[in-house]
């Protein structure tokens, strides 16, 4: 029982602490909708090598991080994720690759809970169960001792206060000495290690989860960048327009009020993605400066996408979730409950008390269920929505195919003069838009993969 109030305790401050995290990897959402036409390239060209011959292509990252064995689909032979050795990042700088391992290595809370893990998988239940043995002989003399004397002084021994002390410790010892003979502790210990290791994970998910929200942001600073120089154009324009008299001041005037706005919204997007890297470099215990540089995420291939088994992964899923290891000790409690109250009342059904104990146990068990279904909802949620993203992905390659060839017409239009400039840069300000928009797609993509890898793999679902 102190062992689990100690887990609650630990569970509860880093919840705190950990609400802090996701809540800031959530606020990104307003700025995507302001930068609704923001998007990536995400089709780069391999480069070739210096003999002329094509480069290899590198193979990606896996997504549920460095320190995780690849998932191995025990019908296709597939893995989920592929072993890649990592390298590590150069001073002011962080993969994506290297953010699970760094926060387990440096990350204090993660170190706090490992520290307690460690103090529960020390335990030597051998010793101390001997230990508690001579405690309780200890304590047996100590009675009879005071019994005998009492005996001899013709003084009365039952009931004092000494007495009842002995007794108090005695009871409490042997508690602790009944539950390690029957393994109660030896099952409370390995359960409060499973929650610590669960909370471990959390935090990591929380760590990688603001990394891909920073990597989302630094999409959205260059498309308000974007069009920022297409608004600076505008204004130049209009400002000749107005010298010109085509236009009124009232006009120009608003103009430069959307300028001055959009200048505004750019500033405040850096600055939170100063502090949303202040928070990143914390997580992975580097030196706060708010200027650490994210690599790109990495891209989710067709090998890995074409390995996700609804059905198998679910299975492995739910073996692995302390949330349901967690339902399931909780209604074993109940059951026990239930049949103390039907050994005690003799299962008699005209005792109020036995019926309550009995729709008590109903209860835990409808709980218990209803935990199973909320967590295969949320599980074939997340799998549909790593496909769903895949085909918007698909879409956005699709229209910046288009993208490219529509700036390709402009950009011999303007060679033969029958276009203007700036005709040409709006040209190419849908072109980056387009890129954007790949890039922005890929990083979901990826994002909900990495979720359903770390559900496969760990049974976390965040």
């Amino acid at each position: 029982m102190k062992q689990r109030i100690i887990a609650l305790l630990l569970a509860l401050a880093l919840t705190l602490s950990l609400c802090a995290v996701s809540a800031l990897a959530g606020e990104e959402a307003p700025a995507e909708d302001q930068a609704a036409e923001e998007t990536t390239d995400g089709t780069e060209a391999a480069g070739d090598t210096e003999d002329g011959a094509p480069a290899e292509e590198e193979e990606p990252l896996s997504p549920a991080g460095p320190d995780t064995e690849p998932e191995i689909d025990p019908e296709t032979g597939e893995s989920l994720t592929e072993a890649v050795e990592t390298v590590p990042d150069e001073v002011g700088t962080v993969t994506f690759a290297n953010v699970e391992r760094r926060m387990r290595e440096k990350n204090l809370q993660v170190l706090v809970l490992e520290e307690n893990i460690q103090a529960l998988e020390v335990i030597d239940y051998d010793k101390l169960e001997q230990s508690l043995r001579e405690t309780l002989n200890d304590i047996a003399d100590a009675q009879w001792g005071m019994i005998t004397s009492s005996g001899m002084m013709g003084e009365p021994i039952a009931g004092s206060l000494a007495s009842q002390n002995l007794q108090t410790q005695y009871d409490a010892v042997r508690e602790q000495f009944d539950a390690i003979r029957d393994g109660e502790m030896q099952e409370d210990n390995a359960a409060t290690i499973r929650q610590l290791k669960a909370l471990q994970d959390q935090i990591v998910i929380a760590g990688e989860a603001l990394y891909v929200a920073v990597r989302a942001m630094d999409i959205q600073e260059a498309a308000l960048q974007r069009q920022l120089d297409s608004l600076n154009r505008t204004v130049e324009e209009m400002e000749l327009r107005y010298q010109m008299g085509q236009i009124s001041a009232l006009q120009l005037s608003e103009v430069r009020s959307g300028r001055t706005a959009l200048v505004s919204g750019l500033e405040t997007l850096r600055m939170n993605i100063r502090n949303y890297k202040l928070q990143l470099e914390m997580l992975i215990g580097a030196e706060q400066t708010g200027e650490i540089q994210l690599g790109p995420v990495p891209e989710v291939t067709e090998k890995q996408l074409g390995a996700m088994d609804l059905e198998t992964d679910l299975l492995a899923a739910k073996e692995k979730s302390y949330d349901l290891y967690a339902a399931a000790r909780t209604l074993e409690d109940a059951q026990e409950d239930y049949k103390e109250s039907g050994r005690k009342y003799g299962y008699n059904e005209k005792k109020y008390e036995f019926l309550a104990a009995k729709h008590s146990w109903q209860a835990a068990q409808y709980t218990y269920n209803n935990t199973i279904q909320d967590y295969e909802l949320k599980f074939r949620t997340l799998y549909a929505q790593v496909n769903d993203y895949k085909q918007i992905w698909d879409a956005a390659k699709t229209a910046l195919a288009c993208q490219q060839d529509s700036y390709a017409s402009m950009e011999l239009k303007y060679q033969q003069g029958t276009i203007s400039k700036n005709a040409l840069l709006d040209a190419e300000d849908d072109l980056r838009e387009a890129e954007e928009k790949v890039r922005t797609s890929a990083n979901d993509l990826f994002s909900s993969y990495n979720t359903y890898c770390w559900a496969v793999q760990h049974g976390v679902l965040n």
